[in-house]
């Protein structure tokens, strides 16, 4: 395996990461009855080499991806071979870490614009006319 390179000076090595294979679902004959080909990269984020606060944004992002244990697990089972699959769940992997580190850019406030207010209270009296004309006169 190789080390993940996040960025900014930051390299996961390989150490750090698990590799664990198991058979893929799906079509495929023999192939897929036989051969372990679906791979699945694993890494403790407290072993991370990284502060506190990146930590703290790559466990908030990713919840749905990280365990009870803390361990952040990335599978791909797309190729008809194993190492296919593991090249393509580390670079999996070193997208999934890269997006969660990148900062969030504050939102900048905005104001509808008056040509929208407008066109917003037309659309309501257009509704209104035409819930005014459906009532019963009698």
């Amino acid at each position: 395996m190789r080390d993940l390179d996040l960025g900014r000076g930051i390299v996961v090595p390989a150490q750090l990461l698990r590799a664990a294979t198991s058979r893929s679902g799906g079509p495929g004959g023999q192939n897929v009855n036989k051969v372990e080909t679906r791979v699945t990269i694993e890494v403790d984020v407290d072993a991370l080499p990284l502060d506190d606060a990146q930590k703290q944004r790559v466990r908030e992002r990713l919840a749905g991806r990280i365990n009870r244990e803390g361990v952040l697990r990335v599978t791909s089972q797309a190729e008809r071979s194993q190492v296919a699959n593991r090249d393509r769940a580390l670079a999996r992997m070193e997208e999934v870490l890269r997006e969660a580190l990148e900062p969030e850019t504050p939102r900048r406030k905005t104001r509808p614009s008056r040509a929208s207010k407008q066109a917003r209270l037309e659309a309501k009296k257009r509704r209104s006319k035409t819930k005014r004309l459906r009532t019963n006169l009698d």
